[in-house]
């Protein structure tokens, strides 16, 4: 009989991770999964808890003594499993942390890092370190979008503390890259656009803070950046089905970096026009305070390099996404 495998996954009450450990369990698999709730809720996984397939721990990437405690339970359990997975989908979140410079390289560096040499010394077979299209920082678009291979040019020092969850998302994909060409592991980095959720419960992520705003004011308030910026946005349906494309293409898993976005590139301000027609109002009054130093304003990534190597493409329209969140919100 084939052995299903066994995940670990790191943020997994965040958008991604909940989301993901859902669709492993489903095709039988089992997840240990541990969250510290920075930034997400018990309640996106609460559905899980009773399934003997989830194991879920409130740890935190950066308490040592709840690591080890992880790596024995993992030592104990992973025999009775096929290959044992690590995926990294912890992290400080959302811009206005990543001025807490300390914070953001704990979690999203050093925290990587330990994570990544615990998988190592437990035998995993694949690490999938989950990074961010905020790494293309000031140059996050081109003709047909930026890709993989093209430099990356940060902010200027006078405004560098906006490029710290940036820049420290870059060098863990070193850390991956480098752990994969010494033959210690397989495995990949993946910069995510701009990721959303049904399950999203941080207000200030930009669908969320749009529709909360739409629901309580019928109004929304929007920085002055807003004018000009746009984005392109990914549900996360088509995130998790990314990660595990990636997993099940031994090709892929050489250390590489890929692109995971959609190619529906929409202005802040059609997006509210979006959120607003699709929840029934008729025409929002946005107002715009406070401007945000070092935000591109486009962010358009070129995605052939996954589609190619696992075929994977996204699936879900950003349409088909603001109505899932809306029902969720109404349900």
């Amino acid at each position: 009989m084939e052995l299903r495998d066994l995940y670990v996954i790191s943020g997994v009450a965040g958008m991604t991770g909940n989301e993901l450990a859902r669709k492993l369990i489903s095709s039988g698999n089992t997840v240990i999964g541990f969250d510290n709730f920075f930034a997400s809720s018990i309640k996106t996984v609460e559905d899980l808890l009773g399934d003997g397939r989830f194991c879920f721990y409130e740890y935190d990437l950066n308490n040592i003594e709840q690591m080890d405690m992880l790596k024995r339970e993992i030592r104990i359990k992973k025999d009775n499993y096929g290959k044992l997975i690590y995926i990294n989908c912890g992290a400080v979140v959302h811009t206005e942390h990543f001025y807490h410079i300390n914070r953001t390289f704990e979690t999203n560096v050093l925290g990587m890092k330990r994570f990544l040499e615990q998988a190592v010394e437990v035998q995993a077979d694949i690490f999938i370190n989950c990074s961010t299209s905020e790494v293309y920082s000031m140059n996050s678009w081109g003709e047909r979008g930026v890709s993989e291979s093209d430099y990356v040019t940060m902010a200027d020092a006078e405004h560098s503390q906006r490029t710290s969850y940036a820049a420290g998302k870059l060098l863990t994909e070193f850390f991956m890259k480098d752990a994969v060409l010494e033959g210690r592991i397989k495995g990949c980095s993946i910069r995510f656009a701009n990721v959303y959720s049904k399950n999203e419960l941080y207000p200030k992520h930009i669908i969320p803070h749009i529709l909360n705003q739409l629901k309580e004011r019928g109004e929304v308030q929007l920085l002055e950046n807003s004018k000009v910026n746009r984005r392109t946005f990914l549900h996360n349906e088509d995130s998790c089905r990314a990660v595990i494309a990636l997993i099940q293409s031994e090709a892929a898993l050489d250390g590489s970096v890929y692109n995971v976005a959609t190619d529906e590139e929409i202005s802040i301000i059609d997006l509210v026009y979006l959120c607003a027609r699709k929840a029934g109002i008729g025409d929002p009054k946005i107002t715009f305070c406070g401007y945000r130093e070092s935000d591109p304003e486009r962010r358009l990534l070129n995605t052939d390099k996954i589609r190619e190597r696992t075929g994977w493409k996204p699936e879900v329209t950003l349409e088909q996404g603001i109505g899932m969140c809306l029902g969720e919100m109404e349900g």
